[in-house]
Protein backbone atom coordinates (compact mmCIF):
# COMPACT_ATOMS: atom_id res chain seq x y z
CA UNK A 1 0.00 0.00 0.00
CA UNK A 2 1.07 3.01 -1.55
CA UNK A 3 0.27 6.60 0.35
CA UNK A 4 -0.84 9.00 -2.41
CA UNK A 5 1.27 13.00 -1.25
CA UNK A 6 -1.33 15.49 -2.78
CA UNK A 7 0.09 18.70 -4.13
CA UNK A 8 -0.56 20.56 -0.47
CA UNK A 9 0.95 17.48 1.29
CA UNK A 10 4.36 18.81 -0.53
CA UNK A 11 4.30 22.25 0.47
CA UNK A 12 4.08 21.77 3.51
CA UNK A 13 7.25 18.79 4.05
CA UNK A 14 8.78 21.45 1.50
CA UNK A 15 7.87 24.43 4.14
CA UNK A 16 9.53 21.83 7.34
CA UNK A 17 12.71 21.66 5.73
CA UNK A 18 12.64 25.15 4.81
CA UNK A 19 12.29 26.10 8.72
CA UNK A 20 14.45 24.20 10.02
CA UNK A 21 17.21 25.23 7.52
CA UNK A 22 16.11 28.91 8.51
CA UNK A 23 16.72 27.95 12.38
CA UNK A 24 20.25 27.08 11.41
CA UNK A 25 21.55 29.46 9.51
CA UNK A 26 19.58 31.97 12.03
CA UNK A 27 21.29 30.46 15.02
CA UNK A 28 24.83 30.41 13.34
CA UNK A 29 25.54 34.17 15.30
CA UNK A 30 24.81 32.40 18.63
CA UNK A 31 27.67 29.65 17.98
CA UNK A 32 30.79 31.05 18.13
CA UNK A 33 32.16 29.63 21.46
CA UNK A 34 32.95 26.15 22.63
CA UNK A 35 29.66 26.65 25.36
CA UNK A 36 27.69 28.40 22.40
CA UNK A 37 28.18 25.01 19.94
CA UNK A 38 28.41 22.38 22.41
CA UNK A 39 26.21 23.46 24.98
CA UNK A 40 23.48 25.95 23.45
CA UNK A 41 25.57 28.40 25.90
CA UNK A 42 23.92 27.46 29.20
CA UNK A 43 21.14 30.01 28.81
CA UNK A 44 17.62 27.78 28.37
CA UNK A 45 14.88 27.60 30.32
CA UNK A 46 13.99 24.12 31.59
CA UNK A 47 10.88 24.06 29.78
CA UNK A 48 13.15 24.43 26.51
CA UNK A 49 15.89 22.08 27.64
CA UNK A 50 13.31 19.79 29.07
CA UNK A 51 11.19 20.02 25.49
CA UNK A 52 13.98 18.92 23.42
CA UNK A 53 15.27 16.12 26.49
CA UNK A 54 12.05 14.16 25.45
CA UNK A 55 12.23 15.10 21.28
CA UNK A 56 15.74 13.59 20.90
CA UNK A 57 14.56 10.77 22.02
CA UNK A 58 11.18 10.61 20.27
CA UNK A 59 13.21 9.15 17.22
CA UNK A 60 12.06 5.96 15.02
CA UNK A 61 12.17 3.12 17.84
CA UNK A 62 9.76 5.32 19.75
CA UNK A 63 7.25 6.50 17.02
CA UNK A 64 7.01 3.23 14.63
CA UNK A 65 8.49 0.37 16.68
CA UNK A 66 6.48 0.87 19.63
CA UNK A 67 3.24 1.64 18.14
CA UNK A 68 3.74 -1.19 15.88
CA UNK A 69 5.08 -3.36 19.42
CA UNK A 70 1.93 -2.87 20.60
CA UNK A 71 0.08 -4.63 17.99
CA UNK A 72 2.42 -7.20 19.98
CA UNK A 73 2.48 -6.55 22.98
CA UNK A 74 -0.71 -4.98 24.21
CA UNK A 75 -0.36 -2.40 26.92
CA UNK A 76 3.04 -4.15 27.85
CA UNK A 77 4.27 -1.61 25.73
CA UNK A 78 3.63 1.37 28.26
CA UNK A 79 6.02 0.30 30.65
CA UNK A 80 8.98 1.69 28.85
CA UNK A 81 7.24 4.94 29.15
CA UNK A 82 6.01 4.41 32.56
CA UNK A 83 8.33 2.35 35.11
CA UNK A 84 11.15 2.10 32.51
CA UNK A 85 11.79 6.04 31.83
CA UNK A 86 9.74 8.33 34.92
CA UNK A 87 11.70 7.28 38.06
CA UNK A 88 15.26 7.29 36.38
CA UNK A 89 14.19 11.18 34.77
CA UNK A 90 13.32 11.83 38.28
CA UNK A 91 16.35 10.76 40.13
CA UNK A 92 18.63 12.36 37.02
CA UNK A 93 17.08 15.20 37.97
CA UNK A 94 16.79 15.21 41.90
CA UNK A 95 20.36 13.57 42.59
CA UNK A 96 22.40 12.97 39.62
CA UNK A 97 22.49 16.61 37.83
CA UNK A 98 23.63 18.72 40.75
CA UNK A 99 26.87 15.94 39.93
CA UNK A 100 26.85 16.80 36.65
CA UNK A 101 25.83 20.36 36.55
CA UNK A 102 28.44 21.43 39.07
CA UNK A 103 31.48 20.40 37.83
CA UNK A 104 30.81 22.02 34.61
CA UNK A 105 31.68 19.18 32.10
CA UNK A 106 30.59 19.03 28.69
CA UNK A 107 29.68 15.35 28.46
CA UNK A 108 29.40 12.05 30.47
CA UNK A 109 32.96 10.93 29.62
CA UNK A 110 34.13 14.18 31.23
CA UNK A 111 32.14 13.24 34.86
CA UNK A 112 34.23 10.16 34.53
CA UNK A 113 37.41 11.90 33.61
CA UNK A 114 36.76 13.44 37.04
CA UNK A 115 35.83 11.13 39.53
CA UNK A 116 37.84 8.28 37.70
CA UNK A 117 40.41 8.47 35.52
CA UNK A 118 41.56 9.32 31.88
CA UNK A 119 41.08 5.48 30.91
CA UNK A 120 37.76 4.87 32.15
CA UNK A 121 36.67 8.32 30.27
CA UNK A 122 38.33 7.20 26.63
CA UNK A 123 36.79 3.92 26.88
CA UNK A 124 33.27 5.01 27.76
CA UNK A 125 33.15 7.85 25.04
CA UNK A 126 34.47 5.31 22.42
CA UNK A 127 31.87 2.85 23.43
CA UNK A 128 29.44 5.66 23.94
CA UNK A 129 30.52 7.09 20.12
CA UNK A 130 30.35 3.82 18.15
CA UNK A 131 27.10 2.98 19.56
CA UNK A 132 25.68 6.61 18.28
CA UNK A 133 27.07 6.13 14.78
CA UNK A 134 25.60 2.51 14.85
CA UNK A 135 21.73 4.20 16.16
CA UNK A 136 22.22 7.29 13.85
CA UNK A 137 22.39 4.82 10.61
CA UNK A 138 19.51 2.84 11.99
CA UNK A 139 17.70 5.34 12.14
CA UNK A 140 18.01 6.59 8.55
CA UNK A 141 18.13 3.23 7.77
CA UNK A 142 14.57 2.58 9.08
CA UNK A 143 13.31 6.14 7.62
CA UNK A 144 14.88 5.18 3.87
CA UNK A 145 12.70 1.95 4.55
CA UNK A 146 9.57 3.55 5.76
CA UNK A 147 9.39 5.97 2.64
CA UNK A 148 10.59 3.87 0.30
CA UNK A 149 7.88 0.86 1.30
CA UNK A 150 5.02 3.63 1.85
CA UNK A 151 5.38 6.57 -0.08
CA UNK A 152 7.65 4.66 -3.30
CA UNK A 153 10.35 7.52 -2.17
CA UNK A 154 13.74 6.22 -3.23
CA UNK A 155 16.14 4.97 -0.83
CA UNK A 156 19.04 7.06 -1.30
CA UNK A 157 16.75 9.93 -1.72
CA UNK A 158 15.28 9.49 1.89
CA UNK A 159 18.35 9.30 3.62
CA UNK A 160 20.64 11.89 1.72
CA UNK A 161 17.96 14.78 1.78
CA UNK A 162 17.30 13.66 5.44
CA UNK A 163 21.30 13.55 6.09
CA UNK A 164 22.23 16.38 4.32
CA UNK A 165 19.16 19.02 6.37
CA UNK A 166 20.98 17.55 9.66
CA UNK A 167 23.60 18.20 8.49
CA UNK A 168 23.44 21.93 7.51
CA UNK A 169 21.56 23.39 10.83
CA UNK A 170 23.60 21.52 13.17
CA UNK A 171 27.12 22.45 11.60
CA UNK A 172 26.17 25.99 11.57
CA UNK A 173 24.47 26.64 15.14
CA UNK A 174 25.78 23.31 17.02
CA UNK A 175 23.37 22.60 19.62
CA UNK A 176 21.34 25.57 19.84
CA UNK A 177 20.40 24.70 16.16
CA UNK A 178 19.45 21.11 17.27
CA UNK A 179 16.95 22.25 20.57
CA UNK A 180 15.15 24.52 18.76
CA UNK A 181 14.49 22.25 15.84
CA UNK A 182 13.75 19.44 18.11
CA UNK A 183 11.40 21.80 20.07
CA UNK A 184 9.76 22.24 16.60
CA UNK A 185 9.58 18.99 16.37
CA UNK A 186 8.27 17.99 19.36
CA UNK A 187 4.82 19.97 18.59
CA UNK A 188 4.79 18.54 15.25
CA UNK A 189 4.91 15.15 16.25
CA UNK A 190 2.09 15.82 18.77
CA UNK A 191 0.22 17.47 16.29
CA UNK A 192 0.74 15.39 13.18
CA UNK A 193 0.49 12.01 15.11
CA UNK A 194 -2.12 12.76 18.10
CA UNK A 195 -4.78 12.82 15.69
CA UNK A 196 -4.24 9.18 14.27
CA UNK A 197 -4.93 8.04 17.79
CA UNK A 198 -8.31 10.12 18.18
CA UNK A 199 -9.68 9.48 14.81
CA UNK A 200 -8.90 6.07 15.10
CA UNK A 201 -10.20 5.51 18.89
CA UNK A 202 -13.19 7.60 17.68
CA UNK A 203 -13.76 5.42 15.02
CA UNK A 204 -13.90 2.57 17.38
CA UNK A 205 -16.84 3.98 19.82
CA UNK A 206 -14.59 5.61 22.16
CA UNK A 207 -12.05 4.31 24.75
CA UNK A 208 -14.23 1.41 26.14
CA UNK A 209 -14.89 -0.19 23.11
CA UNK A 210 -11.19 0.07 21.85
CA UNK A 211 -10.36 -1.53 24.95
CA UNK A 212 -13.66 -4.37 24.54
CA UNK A 213 -13.08 -7.61 23.62
CA UNK A 214 -9.36 -7.41 23.38
CA UNK A 215 -7.33 -10.37 25.18
CA UNK A 216 -6.92 -9.49 28.72
CA UNK A 217 -3.03 -9.90 28.08
CA UNK A 218 -2.89 -7.10 25.97
CA UNK A 219 -4.76 -4.87 28.61
CA UNK A 220 -2.91 -4.96 31.80
CA UNK A 221 -0.18 -3.94 33.16
CA UNK A 222 1.12 -6.00 35.91
CA UNK A 223 -2.27 -8.45 36.50
CA UNK A 224 -0.58 -10.44 33.92
CA UNK A 225 2.94 -10.14 34.69
CA UNK A 226 2.48 -13.14 37.78
CA UNK A 227 3.84 -15.59 35.15
CA UNK A 228 6.40 -15.15 32.16
CA UNK A 229 3.83 -17.33 30.22
CA UNK A 230 0.58 -15.22 31.42
CA UNK A 231 1.82 -12.40 28.87
CA UNK A 232 2.41 -11.61 25.33
CA UNK A 233 5.97 -10.32 25.95
CA UNK A 234 7.15 -13.60 28.56
CA UNK A 235 8.61 -11.75 31.46
CA UNK A 236 7.43 -11.58 34.92
CA UNK A 237 7.44 -8.14 37.00
CA UNK A 238 10.47 -8.85 38.74
CA UNK A 239 12.38 -8.78 35.08
CA UNK A 240 10.47 -5.94 34.23
CA UNK A 241 11.35 -4.03 37.15
CA UNK A 242 14.95 -5.07 37.70
CA UNK A 243 15.77 -5.16 34.01
CA UNK A 244 13.98 -2.32 32.17
CA UNK A 245 12.52 -0.45 35.43
CA UNK A 246 15.95 -0.20 37.25
CA UNK A 247 18.57 -0.95 34.90
CA UNK A 248 17.60 -0.24 31.23
CA UNK A 249 15.69 2.66 32.31
CA UNK A 250 18.31 4.47 34.50
CA UNK A 251 21.33 3.41 32.27
CA UNK A 252 19.88 5.26 29.71
CA UNK A 253 17.87 8.19 31.14
CA UNK A 254 21.04 9.10 33.85
CA UNK A 255 23.72 8.56 31.58
CA UNK A 256 23.14 8.50 28.01
CA UNK A 257 24.83 11.50 26.72
CA UNK A 258 21.95 11.98 23.89
CA UNK A 259 19.43 13.05 26.18
CA UNK A 260 21.65 14.39 29.43
CA UNK A 261 23.31 16.55 27.32
CA UNK A 262 19.87 18.64 26.75
CA UNK A 263 19.70 19.27 30.66
CA UNK A 264 22.91 20.63 30.36
CA UNK A 265 22.09 23.39 28.57
CA UNK A 266 20.34 25.10 31.31
CA UNK A 267 21.14 28.33 32.86
CA UNK A 268 21.18 27.48 35.84
CA UNK A 269 21.58 24.28 38.35
CA UNK A 270 17.55 24.70 39.43
CA UNK A 271 16.54 24.39 35.27
CA UNK A 272 18.93 21.77 35.01
CA UNK A 273 17.30 19.78 37.37
CA UNK A 274 13.83 21.04 36.84
CA UNK A 275 14.66 19.54 32.70
CA UNK A 276 14.16 16.06 33.63
CA UNK A 277 11.14 16.20 35.82
CA UNK A 278 9.21 18.31 33.57
CA UNK A 279 9.66 16.20 30.15
CA UNK A 280 8.69 13.34 31.98
CA UNK A 281 5.05 14.89 32.28
CA UNK A 282 4.98 14.75 28.44
CA UNK A 283 6.83 11.39 28.21
CA UNK A 284 3.81 9.82 30.35
CA UNK A 285 1.07 11.16 27.89
CA UNK A 286 3.26 9.73 25.08
CA UNK A 287 1.06 6.33 25.18
CA UNK A 288 -2.13 8.02 24.16
CA UNK A 289 -0.73 8.50 20.36
CA UNK A 290 1.72 4.87 20.66
CA UNK A 291 -0.08 2.73 22.63
CA UNK A 292 -3.41 4.15 21.50
CA UNK A 293 -2.31 4.07 17.93
CA UNK A 294 -1.35 0.81 18.56
CA UNK A 295 -4.49 -0.89 19.78
CA UNK A 296 -6.29 0.78 16.83
CA UNK A 297 -4.08 -0.71 14.40
CA UNK A 298 -4.53 -4.41 15.95
CA UNK A 299 -8.48 -3.76 16.06
CA UNK A 300 -8.83 -2.81 12.59
CA UNK A 301 -6.28 -5.60 11.28
CA UNK A 302 -8.12 -8.05 13.20
CA UNK A 303 -11.49 -6.90 11.33
CA UNK A 304 -9.48 -7.27 8.05
CA UNK A 305 -10.10 -3.59 7.46
CA UNK A 306 -5.70 -2.82 8.15
CA UNK A 307 -3.92 -4.91 6.21
CA UNK A 308 -0.35 -5.36 7.35
CA UNK A 309 2.00 -5.47 4.73
CA UNK A 310 5.15 -8.54 4.78
CA UNK A 311 8.13 -6.98 6.39
CA UNK A 312 10.83 -5.96 3.92
CA UNK A 313 13.92 -7.32 5.73
CA UNK A 314 12.06 -10.71 6.71
CA UNK A 315 9.23 -12.35 4.06
CA UNK A 316 6.27 -13.56 5.37
CA UNK A 317 6.65 -12.00 8.84
CA UNK A 318 3.60 -9.01 9.07
CA UNK A 319 5.35 -5.52 9.29
CA UNK A 320 4.05 -4.19 12.22
CA UNK A 321 6.12 -1.31 11.75
CA UNK A 322 3.61 0.11 9.42
CA UNK A 323 0.93 0.54 11.48
CA UNK A 324 1.11 3.90 12.46
CA UNK A 325 1.66 4.71 8.39
CA UNK A 326 -1.32 3.03 7.32
CA UNK A 327 -3.32 4.82 10.09
CA UNK A 328 -2.41 8.33 8.70
CA UNK A 329 -3.36 6.80 5.11
CA UNK A 330 -6.40 5.76 6.25
CA UNK A 331 -7.47 8.98 8.20
CA UNK A 332 -5.86 11.44 7.11
CA UNK A 333 -7.53 13.59 3.82
CA UNK A 334 -4.91 15.74 1.65
CA UNK A 335 -3.04 18.31 3.48
CA UNK A 336 -3.25 16.08 6.96
CA UNK A 337 -1.26 13.86 5.02
CA UNK A 338 1.26 16.08 4.72
CA UNK A 339 1.23 17.17 8.39
CA UNK A 340 1.31 13.32 9.14
CA UNK A 341 4.33 12.42 6.92
CA UNK A 342 6.13 15.21 8.39
CA UNK A 343 5.62 14.66 11.34
CA UNK A 344 7.40 11.19 10.88
CA UNK A 345 10.53 13.25 9.45
CA UNK A 346 10.31 15.35 12.32
CA UNK A 347 10.77 11.99 14.61
CA UNK A 348 13.14 10.43 12.27
CA UNK A 349 15.31 13.77 11.88
CA UNK A 350 14.90 14.57 15.96
CA UNK A 351 16.26 11.63 17.06
CA UNK A 352 19.22 11.47 14.09
CA UNK A 353 19.97 15.07 15.58
CA UNK A 354 20.07 14.29 18.86
CA UNK A 355 23.08 11.30 17.90
CA UNK A 356 24.91 13.95 15.62
CA UNK A 357 25.33 16.50 17.93
CA UNK A 358 25.88 14.18 21.31
CA UNK A 359 28.70 12.31 19.15
CA UNK A 360 30.17 15.78 17.74
CA UNK A 361 30.77 16.98 21.66
CA UNK A 362 31.88 13.49 22.91
CA UNK A 363 34.60 13.26 20.06
CA UNK A 364 35.89 16.97 20.32
CA UNK A 365 36.10 17.09 24.27
CA UNK A 366 36.56 13.24 24.93
CA UNK A 367 38.30 11.90 22.29
CA UNK A 368 40.48 14.54 19.90
CA UNK A 369 40.86 16.82 22.72
CA UNK A 370 42.26 13.94 24.70
CA UNK A 371 44.36 11.52 22.26
CA UNK A 372 45.44 14.18 19.53
CA UNK A 373 45.06 17.70 20.41
CA UNK A 374 45.72 18.49 24.49
CA UNK A 375 46.63 22.68 23.47
CA UNK A 376 43.90 22.93 21.35
CA UNK A 377 41.90 26.31 21.31
CA UNK A 378 38.52 27.00 22.06
CA UNK A 379 37.76 28.47 18.41
CA UNK A 380 39.77 25.27 17.56
CA UNK A 381 37.26 23.13 19.09
CA UNK A 382 34.48 24.58 17.70
CA UNK A 383 35.88 24.40 14.07
CA UNK A 384 36.37 20.64 14.93
CA UNK A 385 33.06 20.30 16.43
CA UNK A 386 31.78 21.19 12.59
CA UNK A 387 33.72 19.51 10.73
CA UNK A 388 32.62 15.90 12.96
CA UNK A 389 28.67 17.12 12.64
CA UNK A 390 29.76 16.04 8.97
CA UNK A 391 32.06 13.11 8.90
CA UNK A 392 29.46 11.88 11.82
CA UNK A 393 26.56 12.06 9.07
CA UNK A 394 28.42 10.32 5.97
CA UNK A 395 29.41 7.53 9.21
CA UNK A 396 25.86 7.65 9.52
CA UNK A 397 25.00 7.12 5.88
CA UNK A 398 27.26 4.67 5.53
CA UNK A 399 26.53 2.42 8.66
CA UNK A 400 22.88 2.79 7.33
CA UNK A 401 23.78 1.06 4.54
CA UNK A 402 25.29 -1.60 6.42
CA UNK A 403 22.52 -1.96 8.11
CA UNK A 404 20.28 -2.68 4.93
CA UNK A 405 22.27 -6.43 4.91
CA UNK A 406 20.42 -7.56 8.30
CA UNK A 407 17.45 -8.68 8.85
CA UNK A 408 17.91 -8.70 13.19
CA UNK A 409 17.82 -4.36 13.32
CA UNK A 410 15.08 -4.50 15.55
CA UNK A 411 16.52 -6.88 18.29
CA UNK A 412 19.97 -5.35 17.90
CA UNK A 413 18.52 -1.83 18.88
CA UNK A 414 16.51 -3.26 21.88
CA UNK A 415 20.19 -4.89 22.60
CA UNK A 416 22.54 -2.30 22.11
CA UNK A 417 21.50 -0.30 25.56
CA UNK A 418 22.46 -3.19 27.80
CA UNK A 419 25.78 -3.92 26.23
CA UNK A 420 26.95 0.07 26.77
CA UNK A 421 24.44 2.16 29.18
CA UNK A 422 23.80 -1.09 31.28
CA UNK A 423 27.11 -1.49 32.88
CA UNK A 424 28.28 2.61 32.81
CA UNK A 425 24.73 3.08 34.81
CA UNK A 426 26.37 0.87 37.64
CA UNK A 427 29.87 2.92 37.54
CA UNK A 428 28.23 6.05 37.50
CA UNK A 429 25.82 4.52 40.46
CA UNK A 430 28.97 3.40 42.63
CA UNK A 431 31.24 6.74 41.34
CA UNK A 432 28.83 9.30 42.68
CA UNK A 433 27.25 7.83 45.99
CA UNK A 434 30.50 5.47 47.05
CA UNK A 435 33.88 7.41 48.23
CA UNK A 436 35.31 3.63 47.84
CA UNK A 437 34.81 3.45 44.41
CA UNK A 438 38.30 3.39 42.65
CA UNK A 439 39.77 4.30 39.02
CA UNK A 440 40.83 0.35 38.35
CA UNK A 441 37.77 -0.71 39.96
CA UNK A 442 35.58 1.69 37.41
CA UNK A 443 37.89 0.36 34.38
CA UNK A 444 37.80 -3.13 34.66
CA UNK A 445 34.36 -3.11 35.87
CA UNK A 446 32.98 -1.45 33.20
CA UNK A 447 34.97 -3.58 30.98
CA UNK A 448 33.92 -6.58 32.39
CA UNK A 449 30.00 -5.24 32.23
CA UNK A 450 30.18 -4.90 28.42
CA UNK A 451 31.82 -8.39 27.73
CA UNK A 452 29.29 -10.09 30.17
CA UNK A 453 26.20 -7.97 28.44
CA UNK A 454 27.68 -8.95 25.09
CA UNK A 455 28.59 -12.36 25.79
CA UNK A 456 25.02 -12.93 26.63
CA UNK A 457 23.59 -11.88 23.98
CA UNK A 458 26.31 -14.06 21.20
CA UNK A 459 25.39 -16.84 23.78
CA UNK A 460 21.40 -16.75 22.77
CA UNK A 461 21.87 -15.62 19.50
CA UNK A 462 23.93 -18.55 18.76
CA UNK A 463 21.94 -21.09 20.07
CA UNK A 464 25.14 -21.88 22.69
CA UNK A 465 22.47 -21.38 25.24
CA UNK A 466 20.00 -24.58 26.22
CA UNK A 467 17.08 -24.16 28.49
CA UNK A 468 19.19 -24.84 31.87
CA UNK A 469 21.17 -21.65 30.87
CA UNK A 470 18.11 -20.26 29.41
CA UNK A 471 15.74 -21.00 33.08
CA UNK A 472 19.02 -19.62 35.13
CA UNK A 473 19.97 -15.89 33.22
CA UNK A 474 16.05 -15.34 32.36
CA UNK A 475 13.90 -17.96 34.90
CA UNK A 476 12.20 -19.07 31.73
CA UNK A 477 12.98 -21.78 29.57
CA UNK A 478 12.27 -19.96 26.55
CA UNK A 479 12.33 -16.38 26.97
CA UNK A 480 11.46 -13.75 24.08
CA UNK A 481 13.93 -11.29 22.61
CA UNK A 482 12.30 -8.28 24.71
CA UNK A 483 12.80 -10.63 27.94
CA UNK A 484 16.31 -11.65 27.02
CA UNK A 485 17.45 -8.17 26.28
CA UNK A 486 15.88 -7.13 29.89
CA UNK A 487 17.55 -9.87 31.63
CA UNK A 488 21.00 -9.25 30.02
CA UNK A 489 20.70 -6.13 31.36
CA UNK A 490 20.36 -6.76 35.11
CA UNK A 491 23.71 -8.84 34.83
CA UNK A 492 25.88 -6.44 32.91
CA UNK A 493 24.75 -5.04 35.86
CA UNK A 494 25.29 -6.95 38.41
CA UNK A 495 29.05 -7.86 36.76
CA UNK A 496 30.03 -4.39 36.33
CA UNK A 497 28.96 -3.81 40.19
CA UNK A 498 30.62 -6.78 41.11
CA UNK A 499 34.00 -6.47 40.04
CA UNK A 500 34.26 -2.63 40.28
CA UNK A 501 33.54 -3.21 44.28
CA UNK A 502 35.90 -6.20 44.30
CA UNK A 503 39.13 -4.32 42.45
CA UNK A 504 38.16 -0.78 44.55
CA UNK A 505 38.99 -2.79 48.11
CA UNK A 506 42.35 -3.70 47.09
CA UNK A 507 43.53 -0.83 44.99
CA UNK A 508 43.84 2.72 45.96
CA UNK A 509 41.23 5.45 46.13
CA UNK A 510 41.24 9.36 45.36
CA UNK A 511 40.98 11.50 48.71
CA UNK A 512 38.62 13.46 49.70
CA UNK A 513 39.59 16.63 48.21
CA UNK A 514 39.95 14.93 44.80
CA UNK A 515 36.40 13.60 45.01
CA UNK A 516 35.11 16.82 46.05
CA UNK A 517 32.11 18.13 43.97
CA UNK A 518 31.89 14.64 42.64
CA UNK A 519 30.42 12.60 44.98
CA UNK A 520 27.48 12.24 47.44
CA UNK A 521 28.73 13.52 51.17
CA UNK A 522 31.44 15.75 49.49
CA UNK A 523 29.26 18.11 47.20
CA UNK A 524 26.84 20.88 48.45
CA UNK A 525 23.52 19.80 48.21
CA UNK A 526 21.12 22.38 46.25
CA UNK A 527 19.34 25.18 48.14
CA UNK A 528 15.88 25.05 47.27
CA UNK A 529 14.85 27.51 50.35
CA UNK A 530 15.13 30.52 48.85
CA UNK A 531 12.30 29.95 45.85
CA UNK A 532 8.63 28.78 46.34
CA UNK A 533 7.89 25.23 46.97
CA UNK A 534 5.71 25.67 43.58
CA UNK A 535 8.91 26.07 42.16
CA UNK A 536 11.15 23.53 43.50
CA UNK A 537 12.47 20.40 41.64
CA UNK A 538 11.19 17.83 45.03
CA UNK A 539 7.74 19.58 44.30
CA UNK A 540 6.88 18.74 40.62
CA UNK A 541 8.95 15.90 41.24
CA UNK A 542 6.34 14.04 43.62
CA UNK A 543 3.75 15.34 41.75
CA UNK A 544 5.48 13.12 38.84
CA UNK A 545 5.44 10.19 40.96
CA UNK A 546 1.81 10.74 41.49
CA UNK A 547 0.53 10.36 38.61
CA UNK A 548 3.09 8.11 37.37
CA UNK A 549 1.44 5.48 40.21
CA UNK A 550 -2.04 6.48 39.17
CA UNK A 551 -1.64 5.20 35.78
CA UNK A 552 -0.03 2.25 36.40
CA UNK A 553 -2.94 1.56 39.50
CA UNK A 554 -5.47 2.36 36.68
CA UNK A 555 -4.31 -0.07 33.89
CA UNK A 556 -2.99 -3.18 36.88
Amino acid sequence: MTIEIQAVDWLIIALYFAAILGIGLYLRRFARTGDDFFLAGRRNSSWVAGLAFLSANLGALEILGWTGGTMKYGMFVSHFYWVGAIPAMLFLGLYMMPFYYSSRIHSVPGYLRLRFDERTRVLNAVSFAVMTLLMSGINLYLMALVFKVLLGWDWHVSMWVSAGAIAVYITLGGLMSAIFTEIVQFFLIWAGLFLVAALGIADLGGPAALLEGLPERMTHLWATAGSAGDNEMGITWMGIALGLGFVLSFGYWTTDFLVVQRAFSSRDLRSARLTPITASFFKMALPVVVVGAGLVAYRLHAQGLLPIPDDPTRPGQPWNDAALPLLIARYYPPGLVGLGVTALLAGFMAGQAGNVSAFNTVWTYDLYRVLIRRDASDAHLVWVGRVTTVVGILLSVATAYVAMRFNTIMDYIQAIFSWVNAPLFATMLLGMFWRGATSAGAFFGLIAGMLASFSIFLGFKLDVFGPGAARVLCFSEAPSDMARNLWQAWWAWVVCAGVTVAVSLVTPRKSDEDLRGLVKGLTPSPDDTRVSWARRPVTWALASLAVLIALNAWFW
